[in-house]
């Protein structure tokens, strides 16, 4: 390990004389600094975007898979009753940590979304929820159900599974989607790196020429041009990390936590990724400059 890292820090300080064979300026700088530093900060937001799907995906979980609904639907003369039932059957229910009947104000804001602010909830005939929760052991869902139809044949309950299990995949799918982005960023990075690398050895081609009359070896060639457009792609990609990451905390509060884009942003260890975007730039324009070059320089004649 303390090799490699002396290595690299050779790799980085270089040699000067070799460096004088790579342009320090030109559109190939100009080139691999924007393109390292647009992809660094794209990638920010894939990254964020990301790891907000994990959490979303995480606690929609864990808040839905310990919860369940009762919904009662009875006549107006019937509901007080078949609520005391219904609430009987849940108290003596191994595996219900506890049970409430949700008030009016908190029925209305379940269906806002849907129906507005001024829907008139005491006068409409909407059924009655029982909010439930369980204990980490659970209970038994078919058990429980058979119990209601006896003791409240108006009772539905409602386990949550039809709405967690397509909430939880279109988030594990959205967090795919950015991982993907972020491979899809990277190629791009290595494929305009490596236009660039190319533009650089054309352009030096006579002065390729001529260190090899001398003596030069090829890799001591590509060491130069791989040095160079290393430290731009890291310098860039520093840049672009640091432009994202402003963004990011200059985002307005998405408000509330049931949003899908409510986590968008980093916090706590989430920070700690930022850092590892320059040093992945870095290491793609390595490999992508370092192929360009032995490839160039093996076709020169």
């Amino acid at each position: 390990m303390i090799g490699r890292v002396a290595s690299l820090a050779d790799l980085l300080k270089g040699d000067g004389s070799a460096d004088r064979v790579v342009p320090p300026s030109g559109f190939t700088a100009h080139l691999t600094l924007f393109t390292a530093g647009a992809m660094a900060f794209l990638t920010v937001f894939a990254l964020a975007l990301s790891l907000a799907a994990g959490q979303l995906a995480d606690r929609w979980e864990s808040e839905l898979a310990r919860t369940a609904t009762v919904r009662i639907s009875a006549p107006e003369a019937q509901m007080a009753t078949q609520t005391a039932a219904v609430l009987e059957v849940l108290r003596t229910t191994p595996g219900i940590a506890g049970a409430r009947v949700l008030d009016a104000a908190e029925q209305a804001a379940l269906l806002e979304p849907w129906f507005g602010p001024e829907l008139p909830v005491d006068s409409l005939p909407i059924p009655r929820l029982v909010e439930v929760t369980e204990t980490g052991a659970g209970y038994d869902g078919d058990g429980l159900r058979l119990r209601l139809a006896a003791e409240a044949p108006g009772a539905v309950l409602d386990d949550h599974t039809r709405w967690r299990r397509p909430l939880v995949r279109a988030a594990d799918r959205m967090r795919l989607v950015g991982y993907l982005a972020i491979g899809l960023i990277a190629a791009s990075t290595a494929a305009m790196i490596t236009l660039a690398a190319r533009a650089a050895l054309a352009a030096n081609a006579r002065v390729i020429e001529v260190l090899r009359l001398v003596g030069a070896q090829d890799v001591y060639i590509a060491r130069a041009f791989v040095r160079r457009f290393t430290r731009r792609a890291l310098s860039g990609a520093a840049a672009g990390t640091v432009a994202g990451a402003v963004v990011m905390l200059l985002l307005p509060d998405m408000g509330g936590d049931s949003g899908f884009l409510a986590g968008l942003g980093f916090s706590g260890w989430g920070w700690a990724w930022l850092p590892a975007i320059p040093l992945l730039a870095a290491g793609v324009a390595f490999w992508a400059t370092r192929a360009a070059a032995l490839r160039v320089l093996g076709g020169l004649t």
